[in-house]
């Protein structure tokens, strides 16, 4: 039997009481390994999130080379190569691991009751079945979400506040990676606000592009991209089109702005690394994650990018613009 395999059935055998980690806290001197799976590996968000990570494991005393050894492996939003990359990081025997995005976390929720497993960036950990439930996730998986469903309904608002006159939304995501609670909860806020809700469920580039053009060719039409693993994939893509169809947008975070987007509300995404870095010296320190609550988040921000408004020439009032938390210009 290997060493992975026998301390899976160690666990199962023994229940909460042979949980690995409470022996390993007592050897403060041997070197934890800690897996990564994440999204694009020359992604400059990707490599920011990680960075902010680490500092924040090191301020509290993990060191690399003298007590933490850290494995990356990235999907690129693919969800076959996250199946592969997590059963990998099994293999390599590390001691918890750190995922983003809800295929990611059930990649490894699939493989492993056992390992300690981190998630940020999940939706909705529950309908997922990735924790019993919030307070007492009940397993080997613990973390950090991503939006309440009632976030579908500000994204809309904002939309309408930005453009008055549209009366269609299409809500771009993949079904193989995006949460669907994101498009229910589109289709229950838009009638509130007078618009009509488009689903564009898209799979590849080609089909970003036909979902685009097929929404602009519809006068007072504007575009909602949820929050979703593909979609921060495709983003560049995403925002060049939007650009070209002369579509008002909303994304859910900061760097679909940075990267030209019109504007973003959604979480504080590189805080929430850093708490995750808390999570993760807890456990290593002999905590279980059964016992860590799985935290939302508190902190928010609204985004705009005057550049792009002005190209398309949309005029931001004055009452958006003093709410937001940052303007490019």
């Amino acid at each position: 039997m290997s060493d992975m395999k026998r301390r899976e059935f160690m666990i199962l055998l023994g229940g909460v009481a042979a949980w690995p980690l409470a022996a390993r806290a007592q050897q403060p001197d041997r070197v934890r390994r800690v897996g990564v799976l994440m999204g694009i590996a020359d992604d400059f968000e990707g490599q920011a999130r990680i960075a902010v990570f680490r500092q924040a494991l090191q301020a509290l005393g993990w060191s690399e080379g003298r007590n933490i050894q850290f494995i990356y492996r990235w999907s690129g939003g693919d969800v076959a190569h996250a199946r592969k990359f997590a059963k990998e990081l099994l293999d390599l025997r590390s001691d918890a691991i750190l995922t983003n995005s809800t295929p990611a976390t059930v990649a490894v929720r699939d493989i492993t009751r056992a390992t300690p497993t981190i998630f940020v960036q999940v939706s909705d950990p529950v309908g997922a079945g990735v924790v019993q439930s919030l307070t007492r996730p009940g397993g080997n998986l613990t973390g950090f979400t991503n939006f309440d469903p009632s976030t579908a309904g500000k994204w809309l608002e904002l939309l309408k506040r930005l453009a008055p006159n549209i009366t269609r939304v299409a809500y771009l995501f993949n079904p193989n990676t995006a949460p669907l609670l994101y498009a229910k909860a589109v289709e229950t806020a838009a009638p509130l606000l007078s618009v009509k809700s488009i689903p564009a469920a898209v799979h590849n580039a080609v089909e970003i592009e036909r979902a685009l053009e097929q929404v602009a060719r519809e006068s007072d039409s504007a575009l909602l991209v949820l929050p979703d693993l593909f979609n921060a994939t495709n983003r560049q893509s995403i925002i060049a089109l939007a650009a070209r169809h002369r579509l008002p947008a909303v994304y859910p975070f900061r760097y679909f702005v940075t990267s030209g987007g019109l504007m973003s509300y959604g979480t504080e995404l590189l805080d929430t690394y850093r708490q995750a870095a808390s999570y993760v010296d807890r456990i290593l320190k002999g905590e279980r994650p059964s016992d860590l609550p799985v935290q939302q988040p508190t902190k928010f921000e609204l985004i705009i990018n005057l550049k792009t408004a002005k190209a398309l020439g949309i005029e931001i009032p004055p009452t958006l613009l003093a709410r937001a938390d940052e303007v490019i210009e």
